[in-house]
């Protein structure tokens, strides 16, 4: 008798649970393909305006000992690679831009810390970044 009572409650409560799910917050399933259609379109334009913008963009900006010049590539939108060109000493302000290069194309942005014991040529390679991204927007 327990079982019989378990089976018919548990049919009453998982029934209207099941089959409720093909309702979406009171939409139907045309509403749904024609809100993903919709999705879809928007998706292939933001394609097409990744592929427009896969280029080269430069800046500059001062550094410890003298201007840093980078050339940040963008690919889809997103920083891919960063090259830079200055006169910083290989062994500190050089380290700390490479290590700001991994951080700002890993992070896809400038809005990072500087590397402490070169914080002039930090701020210098980060405002030429944000220079040449500038020239993308």
């Amino acid at each position: 008798m327990k079982y019989v009572l378990f089976s018919i409650v548990s049919f009453l409560v998982v029934y209207p649970v099941i089959t409720s799910c093909a309702v979406f917050n009171g939409r139907n399933s045309s509403q749904i393909q024609a809100e993903n259609d919709q999705i879809e379109r928007e998706q292939g334009q933001t394609e097409l305006k990744k592929q427009e913008t896969d280029r080269v963009y430069k800046g500059s900006a001062p550094g410890y000992r003298g201007p840093i010049y980078v050339q940040v590539y963008l690919s889809g939108g997103s920083i891919s690679e960063i090259k830079v060109d200055s006169d910083e000493d290989r062994f500190v302000g050089g380290a700390a831009m490479e290590e700001l290069i991994e951080i700002v194309t890993e992070l896809n942005s400038t809005d990072v810390d500087a590397i402490s014991g070169a914080t002039m040529t930090s701020k210098g390679f980060l405002e030429a970044v944000r220079n040449a991204i500038m020239s993308y927007e």
